[in-house]
């Protein structure tokens, strides 16, 4: 077809969707479904409601396909006017007090970080995917105080950072993300039912390799490299969490493990310093703690010297809830977590991230869902009532309609949810400096 015709075509569908555009109804009844249908008018400014393309290098959002909430994109816009607004009940929250006094225990274990190892362990949802966020609080805290290394990783890496590149062989085949059916079964605490343990042998991970070749022929045998990506991830040692069954050799950046049993992960590390380990959970609510056993948790917090937790959870809960008694749910849930993990690592602080800004499409524009602020409150009164610090992702952004400001100057994805690369960085180093401000002003 010449050019000139294509243009013709064009041109004519776009004549005959303004038409439509000034004959349909705004608001389309289709038995007990509403379509609705934009004004020309709408159509014409519609521009201006969407941020700016972003830079080329930034154009990866990682997107939760699998997420218990239905991702904002998913979701069709609706007229907030014919839909009652949800009461939101007031909290009282203490502003005077400062959470991080709460945080003692883990700013004592830092000043022996040149004697012995000290641990931290960041939980997140898929915010915290590709090593983000993790890695700029995992680089300063080494800075300061000394450590090697990326620490905790999975046997099968379905999910690749920035930090460390990741191989697992089977029989000399690589064995990729898409494939890891092909390699040995794995066990997650959190996802599909058909995925999880009775047991609740998942390890410090929340989740396990069962090398057996009953399951998968010749996962008995495996060759995982894992090299690191930047001078930051160096370590010192490599460290094997697996059952006593499992044998293994290791030689530079790979290990070779033989045997039937359990993997709980790979660690690269060193025998002094800080490590930091980045354990995202796709999809994930946040209420998988207290499925873990229980003995199985405190030994490895205990050995390992863990005395800090980070809890990066939340978001997940927003898209789809827009009741506060269902919000106050959740943060009862997360009370409850933090009261098992206390048991299990008695000697750890907890700091918990609230979810950020979140926006979603209403009639062509973006507005914050309404459940954010009510959800960083109730996070925040909930910590001082137990006593764990707390970072408010949401109002540090700078609160309701953050995010599109984020999407515009290309720190946000177009989802109105996630962080790009350069959104995630900024907001890693925002957390630890906050975190390691009282050590330095008291230096």
């Amino acid at each position: 077809m010449r050019p000139y015709k294509v243009l013709l075509f064009i041109v004519c569908v776009m004549a005959c969707l303004a038409a439509l555009c000034l004959v349909l109804p705004h608001h389309i009844a289709i038995g007990e479904k509403e379509v609705r249908w934009p004004t020309l008018s709408e159509v014409l400014e519609r521009e201006e409601a969407y941020p700016q393309p972003l830079p080329e290098e930034e154009e990866e959002s990682i997107i939760d396909p699998d997420t218990i909430a239905p991702s904002p994109d998913t979701i069709v816009p609706e007229k907030s006017a014919e839909k009652p607004k949800p009461v939101i009940p007031k909290v009282a929250v203490d502003s005077t007090t400062d959470s991080r006094q709460f945080l003692s225990s883990f700013y004592a274990a830092l000043q022996e970080s040149g004697e012995r190892k000290v641990r931290v362990m960041h939980y997140g949802d898929s915010q915290i995917e590709e090593d983000r966020m993790t890695m700029q609080i995992r680089e300063q805290l080494q800075k300061q105080y000394g450590g090697r290394g990326v620490g905790l990783m999975p046997l099968l890496q379905t999910i690749p950072t920035r930090t460390t590149r990741q191989e697992l062989r089977m029989n000399g085949r690589l064995i990729g993300p898409s494939q890891a059916q092909q390699g040995p079964k794995r066990y997650l605490v959190y996802g599909f039912k058909r995925d999880q343990r009775e047991d609740g042998m998942y390890g410090a991970m929340g989740q396990v390799a069962w090398m057996n070749d009953s399951l998968v022929s010749g996962s008995e045998d495996l060759i995982a490299m894992c090299k690191p990506q930047s001078a930051s991830a160096h370590y010192d040692e490599w460290r094997i969490f697996a059952d006593t069954s499992i044998r293994y050799t290791t030689s530079g950046d790979t290990v070779h493990l033989m045997g039937r049993g359990a993997v709980y992960g790979l660690s690269q590390e060193s025998r002094t310093g800080v490590i930091v380990d980045n354990i995202p959970m796709r999809g994930c609510l946040g209420m998988v703690f207290t499925k873990m056993d229980s003995a199985q948790l405190r030994d490895f917090y205990r050995s390992e010297n863990v005395r800090l937790i980070i809890l990066q959870f939340g978001g997940n809960a927003i898209p789809s809830n827009e009741k506060p008694e269902t919000i106050r749910g959740f943060v009862q849930g997360y009370r409850d977590q933090i009261h098992f993990l206390r048991k299990c690592a008695p000697d750890a602080d907890i700091l918990f991230i609230g979810p950020s800004d979140m926006m979603r499409l209403v009639d062509g524009e973006w507005q914050t869902y309404p459940m954010v602020p009510y959800m960083d409150r109730l996070l925040r009164k909930m910590a001082m009532e137990e006593e764990i610090a707390y970072f408010s992702l949401y109002q540090w952004m700078g609160g309701a309609g953050s995010m599109l400001r984020w999407q515009e100057t290309g720190l946000a994805g177009s989802d109105g949810v996630h962080f790009y690369r350069s959104g995630a960085r900024k907001a890693g180093n925002a957390v630890v400096s906050w975190l390691l401000e009282p050590m330095t002003n008291h230096q």
